[in-house]
């Protein structure tokens, strides 16, 4: 009976951290697949100095066109980048956004991720956790 209970007590806080850790897996999924949208937002940026209205104009597939095992669509919205979340994503993020939004930094681009508050800081990947006052993303 001992057994039983220690393993229900080493259940209830191992289930719950890897759920966050799996959250956290397929957000950066989301970010890695977002990869190819931060380099054409900034070489637009670096070629026109403005940037990129839309996916079109960023020369990219139609936001449902990209896309991954979590991510329903990567859209372009000027220096915004949103990764919407569904497919086989967790519940708590499925229909969830995480917006990348690109910065001038001295004549490169920086990028500032958020979720809008929706996605809990702690299933952000590192790279997005808020640090000061801003999250950045590099």
């Amino acid at each position: 009976m001992i057994v039983v209970s220690i393993i229900g007590i080493l259940a209830a806080i191992a289930i719950p951290t890897y759920m966050d850790y799996t959250i956290r897996a397929q957000i950066a999924e989301g970010i890695n697949v977002a990869g190819g949208a931060k380099n054409a937002v900034a070489a637009y940026y670096q070629e026109y100095g403005s940037f990129p209205a839309d996916n079109t104009m960023a020369a990219l597939a139609p936001a449902s066109g990209i896309k991954g095992a979590y991510v329903t669509s990567v859209s372009v919205s000027g220096p915004d980048i949103s990764i919407r979340y569904g497919n086989e994503a967790h519940s708590r993020i499925s229909g969830e956004t995480v917006t990348l939004t690109a910065a001038d930094d001295i004549g490169s681009v920086t990028w500032i991720c958020a979720s809008g508050g929706v996605i809990q800081d702690k299933h952000l990947p590192s790279s997005c956790e808020y640090q000061g006052s801003v999250p950045e993303f590099n």
